[in-house]
């Protein structure tokens, strides 16, 4: 005989402690998702014929220091949407690879990849 799916009452013929409240929002709607942050903090692994690398994006609103972007020299300033890679296959590990981690505007980080082709 197929076993059921609904919980088990107690012996008194009441729900489980913890049961009762199932179903209801007792603290009121939940809060609304912010899916930009969401999507910022996960790094996403490119090839280029220069190495594996892990580019992670930073939303305007995240984005509080002043960088020196690598491929162009200038000032990635709070405020402004950038990008912050570093080396997969760092020749002294990972962890070398992310302690040399660089904040690239993200249009020179693309144009980098075109200098190849």
């Amino acid at each position: 005989m197929p076993r059921s799916n609904r919980p088990r009452r107690a012996a008194s013929g009441k729900a489980p402690a913890g049961r009762a409240a199932a179903g209801k929002h007792a603290a009121g709607p939940a809060p609304e998702l912010d899916l930009e942050r969401a999507r910022t903090g996960i790094a996403r692994r490119e090839s280029a014929p220069d190495g594996e690398w892990m580019v992670r994006s930073i939303s305007a609103s995240r984005a509080g220091k002043t960088y020196i972007c690598p491929g162009c020299f200038t000032a990635v300033t709070p405020g402004t949407a950038h990008l912050v890679v570093w080396s997969e296959d760092h020749i002294f590990g990972a962890a070398a690879g992310l302690a040399e981690r660089r904040h690239w505007h993200s249009n020179c980080w693309t144009s980098r990849t075109y200098r190849y082709r």
